[in-house]
């Protein structure tokens, strides 16, 4: 039998090496704000258009998608590094301090907040939050979304990097 502690060690490893595009997703509830860098983004069918996101479910960001059921996913681009970080925490930023850098707007009245200059963002509802060990699974009906060129940013080996020539 392994020793959890080393399946822990070992589980960690074998995810640095697959590579993500970075994404900030954000939440807005009233006069509160919150989001999270995440890597854990993934599509989950095109027709209804839907995509995964997990997210600590003990966290302000995961407490608070599970009582607004709404939130945007903006995939960064390669130069969009110094957000990704702000939103991960480093540097101390919490809560609506994380969006003191970049512009910021809404794609309606009661959307979340996107970042203007992403390399995409996709506003979604939550069609089902799932709880499974520390993280909510949420699955998201994209209700509007768009696309801008550009490079990825990508997270792996512990990293970023650019996603030239994808």
């Amino acid at each position: 039998m392994t020793d959890p502690t080393d399946l822990t060690a070992a589980f960690k490893s074998c995810m640095r090496t697959l590579f993500s595009g970075v994404c900030i997703v954000t939440m807005d509830d009233g006069p509160e704000r919150g989001g999270f860098t995440a890597t854990s983004v993934t599509s989950l069918s095109a027709e209804p258009p839907a995509l995964l996101v997990a997210c600590n479910a003990s966290s302000s960001s995961g407490q608070m998608v599970a009582r607004t059921r709404r939130f945007a996913v903006n995939v960064l681009r390669d130069d969009q590094r110094d957000i990704a970080d702000r939103f991960a925490g480093l540097g101390g930023h919490r809560g609506a301090a994380r969006f003191q850098e970049g512009l910021w707007r809404q794609n309606s009245a009661d959307s979340p907040p996107i970042l203007s200059g992403a390399l995409a963002w996709l506003d979604c509802e939550v069609e089902e939050l799932l709880t499974r060990h520390s993280h909510h699974i949420l699955i998201g009906r994209v209700t509007a979304c768009h696309s801008h060129s550009g490079e990825p940013l990508l997270y792996g080996h512990g990293g970023y990097h650019r996603g030239v020539g994808l």
